[in-house]
């Protein structure tokens, strides 16, 4: 039987955090989208023109949102489970009535639920900016809250691995910032040459952006189908590393 009351312990308390931060939390994306149209979608944006007959500015809307909400998934979820281990309470969340299954949706849960938010934020704030046509509203949905869950769990991942607060930024800036950056958020991959464009089919984070693009404008670098399965492939994949994680007790019992 779930422990239901379990799992809103720890996501309320996830959530609390974010709340006292509440300024922080709304203010970063606000300002942080007001800058990327300044820069992208006015200086550089009329240099470019339209791409799919969509006007620049609209084009980088879906890219925005998928940009912050991958960084604020990993970034809440491996900070949310690194915390108690760095304090040692997180052999009294071990201990307690609650299977990995329950404190992982908790964690997990409360993550996605920050970057839903963000993700909404930024989108309201680009609706100031540029007019924004969703014309496949529960697609993009369901993107937003299935990428927010599968980087919530990679950020879960993280959390457990790394072995100093120092690290927690280390991979989201290293690594999924550059992947995101060259994974079409700002231009369309059929812009590069034929070659280029064969290397970013590797980057996973084209095929998430893609298929949140075309539920906005029905404009994909690759098919939506495709999309889907990708990203249920890596949540599996996800799930599969914390489900051996807590088996094992990696850097969970040590």
């Amino acid at each position: 039987m779930i422990n239901y009351y379990g799992i809103l312990a720890i996501y309320n308390f996830e959530m609390a955090r974010a709340i006292r931060t509440i300024g922080q939390t709304v203010a970063s994306p606000v300002i942080s989208t007001a800058l990327y149209f300044v820069v992208f979608g006015s200086a550089i944006g009329n240099r470019i023109g339209d791409i799919d007959n969509i006007h620049y500015g609209a084009f980088i809307v879906p890219g925005l949102i998928m940009l912050a909400v991958l960084g604020q998934s990993i970034a809440n979820a491996s900070f949310g489970i690194y915390s108690p281990r760095y304090t040692g309470t997180i052999y009294e969340i071990l201990s307690a009535p609650l299977s990995s299954l329950e404190i992982t949706i908790g964690y997990v849960g409360a993550a996605a639920t920050k970057s839903i938010i963000i993700g909404v934020i930024v989108l309201i704030t680009a609706g100031f900016f540029v007019p924004i046509e969703i014309r496949h509203p529960l697609w993009m949905i369901f993107f937003l809250i299935m990428t927010s869950l599968t980087f919530s769990l990679l950020g879960f991942i993280i959390g457990i691995w790394i072995d100093g607060f120092d690290k927690l930024h280390t991979i989201p800036l290293l690594v999924i910032a550059p992947l995101t950056f060259l994974g079409g958020s700002f231009y369309s991959i059929s812009m590069l040459p034929k070659f280029w464009q064969k290397v970013s089919l590797l980057n996973p984070v084209v095929y998430l952006v893609s298929g949140f693009r075309w539920s906005f404008y029905e404009s994909a670098d690759v098919s939506p189908i495709v999309s889907i399965i990708m990203i249920m492939v890596f949540l599996v994949t996800c799930m599969a590393i914390v489900a051996w994680i807590f088996k094992t007790g990696y850097r969970l019992k040590k």
